[in-house]
């Protein structure tokens, strides 16, 4: 037993590779087991495990790297427990020598701290260990994709491994650390690298009895300034896994979430058929597997039963909310939809502008989703015209409400003033936005919608950057602003937190709809609603194109944080609340695709591009009376040099940036070396007239001298920076 200073016994055990009764071997190691508070199971509280540098085999030169965790043996996890560690106390395993051990590494709570730390342990004795048998072989096909700021690690499965542990060199005449402990799926992010450094990574397998493999063959990676982000693109790509797994390959039909027994979700289906455009650009499958999948899904909607009887798929051109994946029947006594089947023609739209080819399947997928469109019965729907109902069931008929603004109907409205035929009037949108609420939070004024998911959906189709209809010409903004305020407004409120939640700040924020502890809930903020403490990695991702910066720092976050309780084979699992100590288990269609698409958006434009060119997009906005923002009415403004302000300067790790803009203008910012090399660059985007700020991540900045350059299509202003490590 190992006991500890206060007299505390606990059990541990051992691995012993080579039988000379030391620690000798690569693989080999001591771990001491605590009780969980939670279940009283024992896990592994701190260890000593042989390291060392893959390219040779073990020696006498190899070094030992201990890990402490304190947390089930202090009763006070915010205070540092010390231990004392006798090395020539460790028994059986015998002539250990301390001037083989690397360095120490000690956990408090999840804020880990590094340097020399003294130990103790009272006495340690082996008893018994339950390690026998093989241990399982390391993992193969292990590869390094280097990013910005960022490296990711990808390998194939072990069977029977329930962990990897991952290892990381900085240095070349540095010993090997144990970066992360990892479930599956098989892939890491590394976000503590430094552009420009190399490092080397290797890989062991664990099973569920700890066994330990020997090591992966090693790989390296130097992330790069300029590089995309390695971090965005693992999010994006486990996001889109979700469209291509829980979807019905032979109808289309996706799931309303990752539940076998979930029927599918017509939205869901929208935002996945957009998102085979988004894999078959990036390679992960290829035109004729999206093209395939797209044409019988078009063709099952195309064909499926449209009548009122309670057991059809839809009715007048609309669907039901909620579809049997097999039947594509109505399920769950759902509602006829309109904003679920305007979510729905918005993605068969967009792959009708994707699929250009003279291909007979890319034709007859044109034709398909100009019928689908043509079908529907707009006006019908409109019982008290010109809004439109929510919903229909052959039961009751239309549910007693309309859609008014402002939410994420936008889309609804557009394709509905839209249609070639039995379109709404003009009036709708008028209608429509006469029930905005224009507020003022944390300093930004914006037509208010607290979940985020408002500012978002319309987003994700359409690119309202630089168009305004009558109501925003009057406040001096567009859409793409609004949200954009939105967000920060929502960041801001996190940071001032009125509720005192443990891990809400202006890195971890995320209010929308989303699954909660006992059901499914819309929360937001500001003002707030139902806001009990849990947050949505879509809320922020579903962002990423109105607030770059802070939506992809929020994203590492919460990785970094909690990657083993919320990352699953689609990416981040659909939420999660601190306070409560829970994870959701489950991923939802209709919160993987604003990831998926605005990562896209964000990256390339991709989704805007193609849908823009929409003859029903162009035909919608110009009858909701949308017009570029006037340049001859309202000249590009510019930014007075003198009113930039970066501080603290110098600085480390955050920076915050201050400008007055002249007018109404399109602003990015560059951060450069002393060699002129780019360190960070935040694209341009719409900002409105007045002071302006911006605070900048610069944990992956050098130090030293750096400029930081404000340039718009009128302007150009310059801050020479000091950037200190900590």
């Amino acid at each position: 037993m190992v006991q500890t200073f206060s007299g505390t016994q606990l059990p541990f055990r051992y691995q012993e590779l080579n039988g000379d009764q030391t620690l000798s071997a690569v693989g080999e190691y001591l771990e001491v087991l605590t009780p969980e508070p939670e279940t009283g199971r024992l896990r592994p509280t701190w260890r000593v495990e042989v390291i060392r540098t893959p390219s040779r085999p073990p020696s006498l030169g190899d070094r030992y790297l201990l890990a402490v965790d304190n947390d089930g043996i202090d009763s006070d996890p915010n205070s540092w427990q010390i231990f004392r560690i006798a090395w020539s106390d460790f028994g059986p395993l015998g002539r250990f020598d301390p001037a083989r051990v690397a360095g120490f590494r000690l956990q408090a709570g999840a804020k880990p701290t590094y340097g020399l730390r003294e130990l103790w342990i009272g006495r340690v004795e082996a008893v018994s260990h339950d390690l026998e048998g093989t241990p399982l072989p390391p993992p193969q096909g292990v590869r390094a994709v280097a990013g910005d700021s960022s490296v990711v690690l990808y390998w194939e499965p072990v069977a029977g491994a329930v962990r990897y542990r991952v290892y990381r060199q900085d240095e070349e005449a540095l010993p090997f650390h144990l970066l992360a402990e990892v479930v599956p799926p098989e892939d890491y992010a590394d976000l503590a690298v430094r552009n420009g450094q190399t490092y080397t990574y290797v890989l062991r397998s664990v099973d569920a009895q700890g066994r330990v493999s020997s090591d992966s063959a090693p790989v390296q990676a130097i992330p790069q300034a300029g590089l995309e982000d390695a971090f965005l693109e693992l999010v994006q790509r486990r996001a889109f896994t979700y469209f291509w797994q829980e979807a019905n390959p032979t109808n289309g039909l996706i799931r309303d979430r990752s539940r076998p027994e979930s029927p599918a979700s017509i939205a869901a289906v929208g935002f996945g058929l957009s998102a085979l455009t988004v894999g078959i650009d990036r390679g992960w499958i290829s035109r004729d597997q999206g093209r395939g999948r797209v044409l019988r899904t078009l063709e099952f909607f195309w064909k499926a039963p449209q009548h009122a009887a309670s057991n059809a798929t839809g009715y007048q051109g609309f669907f039901y909310h909620f579809l049997d994946m097999q039947s594509g029947q109505r399920a769950w006594q759902s509602e006829l939809s309109t904003i679920d089947t305007a979510l729905l023609l918005a993605g068969v739209l967009h792959v009708r502008q994707y699929f250009d080819g003279q291909e007979p399947e890319e034709v007859r997928i044109r034709a398909l989703a100009d019928s689908l469109y043509h079908r529907v019965r707009w006006r019908w729907f409109a019982p008290r015209m010109p809004l439109l109902a929510l919903g229909w069931t052959p039961e009751s008929g239309f549910l007693p409400y309309d859609w008014t603004g402002y939410n994420e109907a936008m889309i609804l409205y557009l394709l509905a003033l839209g249609a070639p035929a039995d379109s709404l009037p003009s009036a709708a949108w008028q209608a429509w936005t006469q029930t905005y609420r224009w507020a003022t939070h944390y300093g930004y004024s914006f037509v208010e919608f607290p979940p985020l998911f408002g500012h978002q959906y319309s987003h994700v189709w359409i690119d309202f950057r630089g168009i305004q209809d009558a109501y925003m010409r009057q406040k001096g903004i567009d859409y793409f602003e609004n949200s954009r305020r939105a967000t920060l407004a929502q960041q801001a409120y996190h940071l001032a937190n009125p509720n005192r939640y443990p891990n809400y700040g202006a890195d971890e924020w995320g209010l929308t709809a989303s699954d909660v502890p006992g059901g499914y809930l819309a929360r937001g903020a500001p003002p707030p609603q139902n806001d009990e403490g849990t947050l949505a990695p879509t809320a922020p991702a579903g962002s990423i194109v109105f607030t770059p910066e802070a939506s992809l720092w929020a994203l590492r976050t919460m990785y970094r944080r909690y990657r083993n309780r919320l990352w699953g084979p689609y990416g981040f699992r659909d939420a999660y609340n601190v306070q409560q100590n829970w994870f959701a288990t489950d991923y939802l269609g209709i919160d993987q695709g604003p990831i998926v698409l605005m990562i896209e958006n964000l990256r390339t434009g991709a989704i805007w591009r193609r849908m823009m060119t929409h003859e029903a997009i162009v035909q919608g906005l110009a009858r909701a009376g949308f017009r570029p923002v006037s340049t001859s009415a309202a000249p590009l403004g510019t930014c007075d040099p003198q009113s930039l302000r970066c501080f603290p300067n110098p600085f480390t790790r955050r920076l915050e940036v201050q400008y007055v803009l002249e007018g109404v203008a399109r602003v990015g910012v560059t951060v450069y070396d002393v060699l002129g090399r780019v360190v960070a660059a935040y694209a341009p985007h719409w900002q409105p007239s007045g002071l302006q700020h911006m605070v900048l991540e610069a944990t992956s900045w050098p130090a030293g001298p750096l400029l930081l350059e404000l340039r718009g299509d009128s302007m150009r202003a310059n801050c020479l920076l000091i950037h200190l490590k900590p």
